[in-house]
């Protein structure tokens, strides 16, 4: 869309006023990222040439929701050394302050922190990278000036600045976004209790000897843990006492395992054992019981004999006659 310049005249020969011909001014700032499948921007690569007057916003106006070519541009800036959870909830925060917002984050060199916070872990190229590869960033600006002026606010045509509200102090001043606060350009957002860059290189400290032992045992050298000649041997013998403990313990484990498979297969042996008993038992009760098979197969035999043994013994017929005749023809 071609862009009218103040003052251009209308079809009719009428100059417009001023107001009249910014209003045809085309909004043509970067809009939010829609899409992941990259990383967000440095602000170098796309910086906003926006022609259209950049009109100042009240926080309540902002958070009515603005035209979708007229992002609002929320600006958060720090460190972001070890980056981690409690920075991408800021901003989160910051990023879904408004129903449609272009979220900014400045993050300053090596040079400017070493000089007023001290010294990072990670190098100003590892923290760029770790911001440009959050969700919620949609422009990173590198070298972030510590102290926000008015020129850095109109170059990068910054609505608000979030911020935790803590007062920070630092350069000599009791709180560097004071200005910004008297300005009305301040949104506050809330610290993640519990985790911070210092937290996490506190654990660290605290369990430096255990994390040295770790690292040496993962192939680095003393010489780029920057270990002594004599804690390296500390450490070395701490690292074989480990693994003999490890051995030991396995061992424990594997025997009460075994023990406990012994114990298992006895009990299931006992049980068969004790089943078969009481079968066992069963059916000697049922042959040779008082009700069993057997007595009554007994009793059936010896009725069988002694009714033999009667008729063997019986008279047989004239068997007597005959007897006395010979004893009265004697």
């Amino acid at each position: 869309m071609p862009v009218r310049a103040a003052g251009a005249e209308s079809g009719r020969g009428i100059p417009k006023s001023p107001s009249e011909a910014m209003e045809e001014l085309e909004h043509t700032c970067p809009q939010p990222r829609l899409t992941l499948t990259a990383p967000a921007p440095f602000a170098d690569e796309t910086s906003c040439q926006c022609q259209a007057p950049h009109e100042k916003l009240t926080i309540a106006q902002a958070r009515l929701g603005t035209p979708v070519d007229r992002p609002v541009r929320v600006y958060a800036d720090g460190i972001f050394d070890l980056f981690h959870a409690g920075h991408a909830r800021a901003l989160m925060q910051a990023k879904t302050l408004f129903p449609n917002s272009y979220l900014l984050v400045g993050v300053c060199s090596d040079d400017l922190t070493h000089k007023f916070k001290g010294f990072t872990v990670m190098n100003e190229t590892e923290r760029y990278e770790a911001l440009r590869h959050c969700r919620y960033v949609d422009e990173v600006i590198r070298d972030a000036p510590w102290t926000l002026t008015p020129e850095f606010l109109e170059k990068h045509k910054i609505d608000f600045v979030a911020h935790d509200d803590i007062p920070y102090s630092s350069a000599g001043s009791d709180d560097v976004y004071k200005h910004i606060k008297e300005a009305g350009m301040f949104v506050p957002t809330q610290r993640t209790e519990g985790i911070s860059t210092s937290d996490i290189i506190t654990r660290i400290v605290r369990d430096y000897d255990v994390y040295a032992r770790r690292n040496l045992q993962r192939g680095y050298t003393a010489k780029e843990l920057n270990v002594s000649f004599i804690n390296e041997k500390k450490y070395r013998f701490q690292n074989q006492v480990d693994k003999m403990k490890e051995k030991v313990k396995n061992v424990e484990e594997k025997s009460k395992e075994f023990v406990y498979k012994v114990e298992e297969k006895s009990h299931d042996l006992i049980q068969k054992w004790e089943e078969k008993s009481r079968e066992f038992i069963g059916n000697f009760l049922e042959l040779f019981g008082p009700d069993g098979a057997w007595p009554s197969i007994a009793c059936d035999s010896t009725a069988s004999t002694s009714a033999k043994v009667e008729a063997s013994c019986s008279p047989c017929p004239g068997g007597a006659a005959g007897h006395s005749g010979l004893a009265l023809s004697m």
